[in-house]
């Protein structure tokens, strides 16, 4: 799915849309509230009361990613190729982590 690129290219590019500071903090919190919601929208056919858990995190998690690239004053690069709504991911463990 993504062997046009190594992940180190896939995830420098990704970073030139994400050098503010203010940016780079929403997504911080917008990213891992993204990847969270999809768990429990996958869990939620199971377990009562998870649908509105699920919602208010995905919405929130992307409104903290707009806003971050208005400040950013670049478009979100998931507009360019859907491959990197799985490199934002990628992204925010790498920074994390630091690897």
């Amino acid at each position: 799915m993504m062997k046009s690129r190594s992940m180190d290219e896939w995830i420098a590019q990704y970073a030139l849309s994400h050098q503010n500071r203010w940016n780079q903090l929403t997504h911080t919190f917008g990213i891992p509230m993204i990847v969270v919601s999809v768990v429990l929208a996958l869990a939620a056919p199971f377990v009562a009361g998870l649908w509105p858990w699920a919602l208010a995190l995905f919405v929130l998690g992307w409104i903290l990613q707009f806003i971050g690239h208005a400040i950013e004053g670049k478009p979100p690069e998931f507009l360019t190729d859907w491959r990197f709504l799985f490199v934002g991911t990628r992204w925010w463990l790498r920074k994390m982590t630091g690897k």
